[in-house]
């Protein structure tokens, strides 16, 4: 079999939790990282929904693109499935991607399923704020999860403006 590529754009960037050959900078074309999942378990309950990010149509998106061996195709598709499937928000599917260091490859990436329930859309950087404040869930508080997102991005050298006006926003509730 042969070796295939993974895109990640948020928490799979540091924490992809399977095993590759190879990490590489790149851009997915087509996506934008967009903080528009409704999160009723990890990041928010179904009392008080927090949001967590997606892939979302339109424009194009700096991230991680992780090299895999063909041989651990199966438990690496398994392992993914199990996290990014958990309840149907997300589509997989295979997009283009451009590396920093040139060349492109098709690479496998979870996008945000708009018709699911689940489904955010676009927020006002003031409505994504109210709705991450105070939602809790088994991983954890929301504002926690958006604030760390924000910095492994930006530690990476990617600028998402409307994430750290996000940010900006929740740490001013914060007080």
């Amino acid at each position: 079999m042969n070796d295939f590529w993974v895109f990640g754009y948020a928490s799979l960037m540091w924490k992809p939790g399977f095993d590759h050959v190879e990490r590489r900078r790149a851009r997915l074309h087509g996506y934008h990282r967009s903080l528009c999942i409704i999160s009723l378990e990890h990041r928010g309950t179904p009392e008080r929904p927090g949001l967590v990010m997606g892939l979302d149509r339109g424009g194009s998106c700096v991230g991680v693109a992780f090299r895999v061996a063909g041989k651990d195709r199966e438990p690496v598709l398994a392992y993914l499935r199990e996290r990014e499937l958990v309840t149907n928000v997300y589509l997989e599917r295979i997009g283009s991607v451009t590396f920093e260091c040139g060349g492109k490859a098709p690479a496998l990436a979870y996008v945000a399923d708009r018709r699911h329930e689940q489904y955010a859309g676009r927020l006002e950087v003031d409505e994504a704020v109210e709705r991450v404040c105070g939602a809790v869930g088994g991983m954890g508080p929301n504002e926690d999860y958006v604030i760390n997102t924000a910095e492994h991005i930006r530690t990476l050298g990617i600028r998402d403006h409307w994430l750290e006006n996000v940010v900006a926003g929740i740490r001013k509730r914060q007080g």
